[in-house]
């Protein structure tokens, strides 16, 4: 089960996560971050009430992130998770920076 918001700010879009972030959902979470993109404003897909993530959850927050969207979490173990999925993808000192909310 999952639930997707999505909030448009002035400077970026926020698309929000609740619920488990899996091979059923992951193609749902693509299209909301593809739409955000659209907009031309950058794209930060926060993590709020993730309780697991699997495989195919793993490689598409890493794949986004790589593609260049802010991915935050809210949480020890989500946050410590895309810490590690992320640190290949974006580089110290590149402007990106992950934390917990």
């Amino acid at each position: 089960m999952i639930r997707v918001t999505k909030i448009e700010e002035r400077s970026k879009t926020v698309v929000i996560i609740d619920g488990q972030v899996s091979a059923d959902c992951v193609g749902v979470v693509e299209t909301c971050c593809n739409q955000a993109r659209s907009n031309g404003k950058p794209v930060h897909l926060f993590l709020r009430d993730v309780s697991s993530v699997d495989q195919a959850g793993q490689t598409l927050l890493a794949r986004l992130a790589a593609e260049g969207i802010r991915v935050v979490a809210r949480g020890v173990y989500t946050s410590y998770l895309i810490e590690s999925l992320t640190s290949t993808a974006t580089a110290p000192g590149n402007g990106h920076h992950r934390r917990s909310y």
